[in-house]
């Protein structure tokens, strides 16, 4: 990592609660159609993770709550945590707005002091979301974690962007990066993956971790995975290329390669 990197986290902090000024305004979030009633699970969420009704889900950095939100409507009791104030602000805003305040939380925190923040609480179930990964440079620590917050038998259940996403040019096909690098990677940008305008806090760092990595992580902290699925599909146009396939997802024409774009894990506590 360069020296600019021991600041990762006060550099990702920043730049997440000014994202959340683009993104709570931007037709990508559409928070006017989440309040009407709208979910933001991927189609393959809910039967993966089951029946969530009476019980205690945590979601680790939940962003402005919709995911989290969505698993309270389906009748999960449910707490989000987040690192970025602005994300969680707006977060316990959504829930007065769509009348979930009663069983949703907020709480800000880094993710890797939640244990401390949630003062012990055990959960049935800990979510973490699509694009979650990518801003922890510790996946050991994660894991442990996410395994504290966890009841006997409890389960982690983790969506997430494919690493070979990562790898890419934008014809799809072209493998131009390198899949096994681990140093930390400064970025300035002005831009986020969400239309509206531009960033101000535009210095953010970010970890490139690989499938067997997440896996062994899991693994070390006493997990026992049920399953691993790769998905075809992606919530965004990634590569131009990409067409709709349903209402939330996109995915490479007929006659491209296949290619794995997202992927599921469930890792149960316990024998």
């Amino acid at each position: 990592m360069t020296d600019a990197d021991g600041d990762w986290l006060w550099h990702n902090r920043q730049n997440w609660n000014d994202r959340v000024r683009v993104h709570s305004a931007s037709d990508f979030y559409d928070l006017p159609r989440f309040r009407e009633g709208v979910s933001t699970l991927r189609p393959f969420e809910i039967p993966e993770v089951g029946d969530v009704a009476g019980r205690r889900l945590v979601h680790l950095q939940c962003h402005m709550g919709q995911d989290t939100l969505s698993w309270a409507r389906l009748g999960a009791d449910v707490t989000g945590l987040d690192f970025s104030e602005d994300a969680i602000r707006t977060a316990r805003e959504l829930a007065a707005d769509i009348g979930m305040a009663d069983r949703a939380r907020f709480v800000v925190s880094d993710v890797y002091e939640a244990p401390s923040a949630l003062d012990g609480e055990l959960f049935d179930i800990v979510y973490t979301g699509l694009g979650a990964l990518v801003w922890l440079p510790d996946l050991t620590s994660w894991a442990r974690t996410a395994a504290s917050l966890l009841k006997e038998e409890g389960a982690l259940y983790l969506a997430e962007f494919h690493p070979l996403t990562e790898l890419l040019e934008q014809d799809g096909r072209t493998v131009e990066h390198d899949y096994f690098q681990s140093e930390g990677r400064t970025s300035e940008s002005p831009f986020t993956y969400t239309d509206g305008p531009t960033l101000t806090r535009t210095t953010s760092v970010q970890w490139q971790h690989t499938l067997g990595g997440v896996v062994t992580a899991l693994a070390g902290a006493g997990l026992r995975i049920e399953f691993l699925h790769e998905h075809e599909t992606l919530l965004f146009k990634r590569f131009p290329q990409m067409e709709r396939h349903g209402s939330l997802d996109y995915r490479f024409p007929e006659g491209h390669p296949r290619l794995p774009l997202m992927y599921s894990i469930r890792a149960v506590k316990g024998s």
